[in-house]
């Protein structure tokens, strides 16, 4: 029986795992590696790359310690999206690892023509992609920026130093807000805004590569035949992973960052309002939006608050606590794809408390989630199931069952805990298992028209502020 390693690289930690031929997981096989985030006082959120590629190829002698004698037919990845570095030309780093949280060069917009970009790429005009980040670099770091050759993202990286090649799959080139989604090729009009030169970017293929160079090979025999597909965006793993690989079955994912997509045949000829349209491949796109501030907003109120009883929080009334919070600490995605909005909280007296600000900040991301199922709802079929992942809700019940009022629709738990790397997996196998869901949570229907009340309230609260 063949078995694919998977690599699942997020903005916090990786994973290596071992899945058998029919998708599952091998039992003791799994290894983790946590690593930091590097952050500046204006913005700037990137990570390492030279230790994040030290700590692949430790996870990866893990896992295939910890595999033994199993034949290894296939190796598949997924990342953190919209991830980018630039390498000199003996093909080393000059830069970090840009993440999609890095909010620096919002300002240098207005120095692109737009015109037809959303319809093309599927994508804003934003820092968590990459046209402006280059523009950012070639304005305030001109010397490093000369320095660059190539640029690449991470998964292309780990690549080039494998086998010595550089190409990047239709997704991550979709989510580099650089790709013609309509005919997979380099965004033109973009690209000749930008300082770029042609073979800069990478050769764009979902084909897998074979034959590892030299010492590689001889560090990783039970490799050495494999297929090494290309990295696919963390998101579109998700998806996959959950069994959320049709229009009727919606993923809700609720990690460090939050998102709810579909997956859809080809791909809309216009991008809904307010959203992306990324490629999976030749035949399927994933529409949805994605939230910069999630399970990350979550641990910053437990730090900053110094922890709070959750069995409070759930015996609280909904929106009972007089607040309205825009919670926006690392800008905002979908729907507004505002670069400078901040986190906002408003109403509070001298009776909030710290589980008053807990609780709103949870109903305020679930407002988020509901203003993109609006304009996702015409993509999606009545019977439409929500799918939802991540640790965020995983771990905490009350967030579950907010997020099920909030869109008045049920909400089913994905059974399988590690769904992005799993999704990494059946991609590259090629295999589509329908979902399997866990314990979930019914809406209280009583409650929904409270929520709605309060989502119009934070809405007016953002034009104000932000409009």
């Amino acid at each position: 029986m063949s078995h694919t390693l998977a690599l699942d690289i997020g903005t916090s930690s990786l994973r290596a795992m071992l899945f058998d031929a029919e998708g599952s997981a091998v039992p003791g096989v799994l290894v983790r590696k946590g690593y930091h985030l590097t952050t500046t006082a204006d913005g700037g959120v990137t990570l390492d790359p030279p230790q994040l590629l030290q700590s692949c190829v430790a996870a990866i002698d893990e896992v295939l310690q910890q595999a033994g004698p199993r034949p290894v037919a296939r190796v598949a990845m997924d990342t953190l999206v919209a991830n980018l570095m630039g390498i000199d030309a003996a093909g080393e780093p000059v830069t970090p690892l840009y993440t999609w949280a890095d909010t620096r060069g919002a300002e240098l917009a207005d120095r692109l023509d737009a015109s037809g970009y959303t319809r093309r790429s599927g994508c804003r005009l934003h820092t968590s992609y990459w046209p402006l980040r280059i523009l950012w670099l070639q304005n305030e770091q001109p010397q490093v920026f000369r320095r660059v050759k190539r640029w690449l993202s991470f998964g292309e990286y780990l690549y080039y130093r494998l086998f010595g090649r550089r190409h990047i799959s239709i997704s991550v080139a979709s989510w580099s807000g650089l790709l013609d989604r309509h005919r997979l090729t380099w965004d033109a009009p973009m690209l000749e805004q930008l300082p770029l030169e042609p073979g800069q970017l990478s050769a764009i293929s979902n084909e897998p590569l074979q034959g590892l160079a030299a010492p590689w090979a001889a560090r990783w025999p039970a490799l050495g035949d494999a297929l090494w597909f290309p990295a696919i965006g963390d998101g579109v793993a998700a998806n996959l992973g959950a069994g959320c690989s049709r229009p009727e079955r919606v993923a809700l994912s609720l990690g460090t960052s939050g998102a709810m997509r579909v997956v859809v045949p080809g791909t809309p000829a216009q991008t809904p309002a307010g959203l992306f349209v990324y490629r999976i491949d030749e035949a399927r796109s994933l529409v949805g939006g994605a939230l910069s501030n999630a399970g990350n907003l979550y641990a910053w109120l437990q730090r900053v608050l110094a922890g709070v009883d959750g069995e409070v929080l759930a015996t609280m009334a909904p929106d009972s606590h007089g607040l309205t919070v825009l919670p926006f600490l690392a800008g905002e995605r979908a729907p507004g794809w505002r670069d400078e909005a901040r986190a906002v909280f408003s109403g509070m007296t001298f009776d909030t408390a710290q589980e008053h600000l807990l609780r709103a900040a949870l109903e305020a991301v679930a407002y988020r989630l509901a203003l993109i199922l609006r304009r996702l709802r015409p993509l999606l079929p009545p019977d439409a199931r929500f799918i939802a992942n991540g640790a965020a809700l995983r771990q905490s019940p009350v967030w579950l069952q907010i997020m099920a009022d909030v869109l008045g629709a049920p909400v089913h738990l994905c059974a399988e805990e590690e769904a992005t790397i799993r999704g990494a997996a059946l991609l590259a196998m090629q295999r589509e298992p329908e979902p399997e869901t866990g314990p979930g949570c019914r809406p209280r229907m009583e409650y929904y028209p409270v929520y709605q009340s309060a989502i119009a309230r934070q809405q007016a609260l953002y034009d104000r502020l932000l409009n």
